[in-house]
C-alpha cells in the first residue's frame, strides 16, 4: 500500500517563514502515520501572485525552500513532492519549479511548469519562462508524473506519462475557486483516461482582493473514484491505495494499448 499525506493550506503572500510555520503546524503529530509520500501545493511558500516571482525567486544553490523540504523528507522518512517555487535558473530566468525529494532528503528530480497561465489578470508568461519537457520522478514507491496547475488542461502530458510507465499522476496547484467545475472534471478525466491514480493538490483560501483558491485536494482511483478528498479547510489529507489495483485494471481493460496510431484528418 502507498500511504499519501497531502498538505492543503492558505499561503501567506510573500512570507516564506509564515508559510513554513504553517506547514509545520499542519504536519505536527503526523509522524506516526509514516507516509510514503508528502505533497504540498503550488507556490506553497510564497502564495500565488506572479508579480512577486522576481522578489521571491531562489536558486537551487541557495534556497530556503529546498532546505525546508529536505528536512521534511528526512524528518518523516518520506518522499516529498514540494509543491513548487519560483526558481532562478543558471541563465537568470525564472521558472515555476516542482522539486522532488527521496526519503533521505536528496532532491532526485525537478519539473519546470510547461504551461503558463496568462489570462484574466494573471501574468505568469510575463514573469517566468516555461519548462520544455515532462518529468517522471522514480521513487521507491513507483514512478510519478509531475504537473503543475494549468498543465491539467493539456491531456498530452499525462498520456506521455502513462506510456512512460508512470504509476501515479500528480498535479500541484493554486487553482481558483471560480473554476471549481473545471478542476473537478479535469482531474477526474486525467485519472480515467490514463487508468492511473491521480493526486490533485491545491492551495485554499483567499489570495487577495476577494480572489480565492479552491482547496478541493483529492486522491482519485484509476476509475476516477474519490479515495479521499478535502473541501476548503486547511488540513492534511491521508489516503492509501494499492498500485496493483491499477495494474489489474490495465490488464483487464486495455485502453492504453487500444490507441489507434492514425489520427490524421483529411479535409
Amino acid at each position: 500500500m502507498v500511504k499519501v499525506l497531502i498538505v492543503q493550506m492558505q499561503s501567506v503572500l510573500g512570507d516564506k517563514q509564515a508559510n513554513f510555520n504553517k506547514v509545520e503546524k499542519l504536519l505536527k503529530g503526523q509522524e506516526e502515520y509514516r507516509p510514503d509520500i508528502i505533497i504540498l501545493p503550488e507556490l506553497f511558500a510564497t502564495g500565488w501572485f506572479c508579480d512577486i516571482y522576481d522578489k521571491v525567486a531562489e536558486s537551487f544553490g541557495n534556497s530556503e525552500i529546498i532546505d525546508f523540504l529536505s528536512k521534511i523528507a528526512k524528518r518523516f522518512n518520506s518522499n516529498v513532492i514540494g509543491g513548487s517555487f519560483a526558481r532562478r535558473d543558471e541563465k537568470g530566468e525564472i521558472k515555476n519549479t516542482c522539486p522532488v525529494f527521496d526519503r533521505k532528503g536528496e532532491m532526485i528530480a525537478f519539473y519546470d511548469k510547461m504551461h503558463l497561465y496568462s489570462y484574466l489578470g494573471d501574468t505568469e508568461n510575463l514573469n517566468s519562462v516555461r519548462g520544455e519537457k515532462p518529468v517522471i520522478a522514480t521513487t521507491d514507491i513507483g514512478k510519478i508524473g509531475i504537473s503543475i496547475c494549468y498543465d491539467i488542461r493539456f491531456p498530452e502530458i499525462y498520456r506521455c506519462y502513462a506510456y512512460g510507465g508512470a504509476d501515479i499522476l500528480v498535479n500541484v496547484a493554486a487553482w481558483p475557486l471560480s473554476r471549481r467545475l473545471h478542476w473537478e472534471s479535469l482531474t477526474r478525466a486525467r485519472a480515467i483516461e490514463n487508468q492511473s491514480f491521480m493526486i490533485a493538490v491545491s492551495q485554499t483560501g483567499e489570495i487577495q482582493n476577494g480572489i480565492y483558491n479552491i482547496g478541493s485536494s483529492a486522491v482519485l482511483s484509476p476509475l476516477g473514484e474519490t479515495i479521499a478528498s478535502l473541501e476548503y479547510e486547511e488540513a492534511v489529507l491521508k489516503a492509501e491505495f494499492d498500485l496493483n489495483d491499477m495494474k489489474k485494471l490495465r490488464e483487464t481493460v486495455k485502453t492504453l494499448s487500444d490507441k489507434h496510431n492514425n489520427y490524421t484528418l483529411e479535409v
